[in-house]
């Protein structure tokens, strides 16, 4: 199976400060017990994990290293392509609503590698509730200082936020979206489905966003074909074939399934598409979307 992965994490909390890795009293994972991930994962570990693919690229996503030296991890993350050949490409991370915002996207796109930038904006725990961090004049301002850049954005939020995001994209055309873990279908019951169905379809209505298929794994860590084929193939559905992508959140999603064990039901989903189809969803999109040369 020929591969680009589209969303996975190189992290070393041993040498490099991760707060949600280093700092005691830190809630769990959405999956649960997250523990076993507080420990280096290189790019020596990811090639272990994926020996089971051809992979012809990746993508490293912001870790949520020390806020206060975001292009620090940019730093790493060169020093880890200097020596291994990966990651392909890089997403940094940002505070868009930060004064010192301009200064920090400036420096990441200054890395030939950075395609974009993820911050995860204030977000309620629940549906309802006040407007999410997307409506803050301070982040729209950030915002706007992506497309001067050659910047896209990774949107991670609940999806009881996508409304909000769905206005956002209206506004800034220019600004390509790349939105993380299927736009985070949390409840599998048919109601919580269609809810997080709907808020997708307004994202899914603009051209210029695009959606990663990763990080669906439920919470007590479990990655279910027959719980995850609908979530894959409703997002197809509402995307197309043309933008869409899978990813494998590693080594996050380690807490579900092996690397191995990710594609293999990623590709049992879509085993009735065509050829060229498949090799869309695994390896040309993101080629296209994220600038690989393979």
């Amino acid at each position: 199976m020929s591969v680009i992965d589209t969303h996975h994490h190189f992290l070393d909390p041993e040498a490099h400060y991760y707060p949600w890795l280093n700092d005691a009293g830190q809630p769990p994972h959405r999956y649960g017990d997250h523990s076993a991930l507080k420990r280096p994962y290189l790019p020596a570990d990811y090639r272990r994990d994926t020996a089971g693919v051809d992979l012809l690229g990746s993508v490293h996503v912001e870790a949520e290293w020390d806020p206060r030296d975001p292009v620090g991890e940019m730093r790493f993350i060169a020093s880890q392509r200097e020596r291994s050949g990966l990651p392909s490409v890089a997403i940094g991370q940002v505070w868009l609503h930060q004064p010192d915002a301009a200064r920090t996207l400036e420096q990441l796109a200054a890395f030939d590698f950075v395609r974009g930038v993820r911050q995860k904006p204030r977000a309620n725990p629940a549906p309802g509730g006040p407007p999410g961090g997307m409506t803050d004049a301070a982040w729209l301002e950030g915002y706007a200082r992506l497309e001067p850049l050659g910047l896209h954005y990774e949107l991670q939020t609940p999806w009881w936020h996508l409304p909000e995001a769905a206005r956002v994209a209206g506004d800034f055309p220019g600004v390509r979206i790349v939105i993380n873990h299927a736009g985070m279908p949390s409840d599998r019951g048919d109601e919580g489905l269609r809810a997080w169905r709907t808020a997708l379809a307004a994202m899914a209505a603009h051209p210029h966003v695009a959606i990663k298929i990763s990080g669906i794994g439920e919470p007590g860590g479990t990655w279910r074909l027959d719980a995850n084929r609908r979530v894959v193939l409703e997002v197809i559905d509402l995307f197309g074939v043309e933008r869409c992508m899978f990813g494998s959140n590693y080594p996050v999603d380690s807490l579900c399934a092996s690397f191995q064990d990710i594609f293999d039901g990623f590709a049992a989903c879509v085993a009735g598409f065509s050829a060229e189809e498949r090799a869309q969803l695994f390896v040309e999109n993101a080629r296209r979307i994220y600038r690989i040369d393979v």
